[in-house]
């Protein structure tokens, strides 16, 4: 067994390790990502740039789907807290992915303020969907759309479920899975927080972040078996 490996199992053993890791974790989530955005949603509020495509103009508002819209919430955390209590390492790796992103996606709102113009007015009465769409754009405002940090986050979500030997065999799950990432990428476009210009470049980041996490870990791991078969 390698030296790599013996280190690895140490720290696998040794829960100080993970709690200290899993404490900056949550800091970072819960507070620092958090903060840095209500400060742009504060002080973004004019002089920005319009996200608009032709396309946009082309999809229809659709109250309904609000519902996978904040089912979001509950697939990113459920996702991330079952792999917290079942593979550290799927776990480390989501988290990796999902705080480039973000932090990724701040830095460019900060110093390229954007947002959209094409919402449009809701009738609070008109059904509870509508209703909540009212809440979503009281609460959350047209600015700091680009990327989507919405789309982001489900396609990460998405690609750690499926890396996941956890859910290797899990195959209906593993659709299932997919079917709420893309529904939740159209719910940002039908509910028009989002241009599709937002959810494109989402797509981007992701490809781009997915290869350093995932693809590159990959490809550096095969490549020390092989140079240690060949002696």
């Amino acid at each position: 067994m390698s030296k790599y490996k013996i280190e690895k199992g140490k720290y696998e053993k040794d829960p100080r390790y993970f709690t200290q890791i899993q404490a900056c974790m949550a800091a970072v989530l819960c507070i620092h990502l958090p903060a840095w955005f209500c400060y742009l949603e504060r002080t973004v509020t004019r002089d920005y740039h319009i996200m608009h495509a032709s396309l946009d103009d082309l999809i229809p508002f659709n109250e309904y789907f609000i519902i996978p819209y904040f089912l979001w919430f509950v697939y990113v955390a459920g996702t991330l807290v079952f792999l917290l209590f079942h593979s550290k390492e799927d776990y480390y790796k989501m988290c990796t992915f999902l705080f480039s992103g973000m932090t990724l996606s701040l830095i460019i709102c900060t110093f390229f303020h954007n947002g959209t113009d094409f919402r449009p007015v809701i009738d609070p009465d008109k059904n509870i969907f509508s209703a909540a769409v009212a809440a979503l754009y009281k609460t959350d405002t047209c600015t700091n759309v680009f990327p989507s940090i919405h789309v982001y986050n489900s396609v990460g979500t998405h690609i750690a479920i499926s890396r996941s030997p956890l859910f290797a065999k899990h195959r209906i799950l593993r659709l299932c899975s997919f079917l709420l990432t893309v529904s939740i990428c159209l719910a940002t476009m039908f509910l028009k927080q989002h241009s599709i210009i937002d959810v494109c470049g989402a797509f981007l980041m992701a490809y781009v972040i997915h290869y350093f996490v995932y693809g590159y870990a990959a490809d550096t791991e095969d490549k020390k078996i092989t140079e240690k078969a060949l002696g």
